[in-house]
């Protein structure tokens, strides 16, 4: 059993009926393993906590920015809301530790998975909702989500790495980045990439990650790195 008083402690809320957070961490694996009668796995929780979270979002940036055009509040929506974002946020909770897994989906990553962290993120919101009404969840998911809610400045969602790169590259090599798979490492069912970036024939970075968007985006971290070590008058484009 998931330790339910842990996780309220991380979540920094307090359920009514723990039932409701105990349904939400039930990965769909788990299913066909699970001794108890009649298990359904989060999967409803995640449709209704994604239109939870995309409601809290839109109606924050609506109100924090009143003078920014629809196209680019759904701009930042979108980057609020993605799943990259929110396996951020449950990794930060450390949700998969508290998931019903499948022994196969655990034994091949499950619980760092960024889709399983994400998609128990998105039931846990349905689970406080359903709990504790809409209130009380948007003025706790916006407390759990400040640090990526700072992430927007002026309006704007922040440039992701790669994008940093492109301009910083053409500033100073006048170059676009190339990524090249060097290779992969590990079995096939916990397959790590491992990319590199080269500028004008230069290797300038590698990144690994479990798939090659993660593998690219920590290639071009590194690769920024190097160039503000080599050029700190560039500091602020590495930010």
């Amino acid at each position: 059993m998931a330790d339910l008083e842990r996780l309220q402690r991380r979540l920094k809320l307090r359920f009514k009926d723990t039932r409701f957070l105990e349904q939400s961490l039930i990965h769909r694996s788990y299913l066909n393993e699970a001794l108890e009668p009649g298990v359904a796995s989060n999967e409803r929780m995640e449709f209704l906590g994604d239109a939870v979270l995309g409601l809290v979002i839109a109606r924050w940036l609506y109100m924090q920015f009143p003078d920014v055009s629809e196209g680019a509040l759904t701009e930042m929506r979108s980057y609020l809301v993605k799943g990259e974002t929110l396996g951020v946020v449950g990794a930060r909770l450390d949700l998969g530790s508290f998931m019903f897994l499948g022994r196969g989906e655990a034994a091949s990553g499950g619980r760092r998975r960024q889709m399983n962290l994400a998609r128990a993120l998105e039931a846990v919101i349905a689970a406080v909702f359903l709990d504790r009404g809409f209130g009380v969840t948007e003025r706790w998911l916006l407390k759990l989500m400040a640090p990526e809610l700072e992430q927007i400045h002026d309006g704007a969602p922040p440039e992701d790495a790669k994008s940093r790169l492109q301009h910083t590259a053409q500033t100073v090599y006048n170059a676009t980045p190339r990524y090249r798979l060097l290779r992969t490492e590990g079995p096939d069912h916990d397959k790590v990439f491992v990319i590199e970036v080269t500028l004008a024939d230069r290797s300038m970075g590698l990144g690994k990650g479990r798939n090659k968007r993660i593998a690219e985006r920590e290639a071009a971290e590194a690769t920024l790195t190097l160039i503000v070590q080599e050029h700190p008058e560039l500091v602020v484009a590495a930010e």
